[in-house]
């Protein structure tokens, strides 16, 4: 069976994506790597075994576009209320909260937040399949 160990983005700036990642979602720099051509540095927590790998190509000046095909990575946390005011003290600009409902039961709340190089992270209240 296959286990699923990190999911990758590229970034431009590898402080401001590191400082990002560590005050919204508390990720700290499990390794860094680096190449002549790139870095590559792994954010993780306590939380899961599950790591974002940051890839930091150098000389690259011009901000990467996610694309069409990139939809966003989810975290789930105890508290998405509490979650979604501690970002707007932070000015870290979280998207409105969102009960989504299917056929009038609600399924999941939450929210999102864009990180430094338009990456969508989606911050779901914890319970049913996000437990």
């Amino acid at each position: 069976m296959a286990k699923l160990v990190h999911s990758m983005i590229r970034v431009l700036d590898e402080a401001r994506s590191v400082a990002f990642y560590d005050r919204a979602f508390g990720l700290k720099v499990a390794e860094r790597l680096d190449f002549d051509d790139f870095t590559l540095v792994y954010l993780s927590n306590a939380e899961s075994g599950f790591e974002l790998e940051l890839t930091i190509n150098k000389g690259r000046l011009d901000p990467y576009e996610p694309g069409t095909g990139y939809g966003h990575i989810a975290v789930i946390v105890d508290d998405v209320d509490a979650e979604h005011a501690r970002f707007e003290r932070d000015a870290l600009a979280p998207r409105k909260l969102v009960d989504f409902k299917h056929q009038g039961q609600v399924l999941a709340r939450f929210f999102f937040v864009q990180d430094p190089d338009g990456y969508q992270v989606e911050v779901i209240q914890k319970g049913g399949r996000f437990g």
